[in-house]
């Protein structure tokens, strides 16, 4: 998949909407449900134990793209996938992985 490929970003997403999504990722980031999360030290897309203070917080549908700052669209990932993956939907990130394989 080359970068000019990646689908559009959501387009009625405002400063303000972005402002509470990013709001509310730092308080899961303060709760002990995240905290267990990260203490299991593996990054939800290569599976790689890593030590939790590595660990970084993912929106599996990212903000930009319409997602949400709930428990079930946010994943620990390691700074590699996290970077790598950047603001690929799901099907967009197995399509990236499928390419570089």
């Amino acid at each position: 998949m080359k970068e000019n490929d990646l689908k559009p970003f959501a387009f009625d997403l405002d400063e303000k909407d972005i402002r509470r999504e990013r709001s509310k990722a730092r308080e899961l980031r303060a709760s002990q449900w995240w905290k267990r999360q990260l203490a299991k030290g593996v990054c939800y897309y290569c599976g790689k134990q890593t030590p939790p203070k590595e660990l970084t917080m993912d929106h599996i549908v990212p903000i930009s793209r319409g997602g949400r700052s709930t428990k079930s669209n946010v994943v620990t990932s390691c700074k590699e996938c996290n970077n790598k993956k950047k603001h690929l939907l799901p099907m967009e990130w197995e399509e990236y992985l499928k390419d570089i394989s």
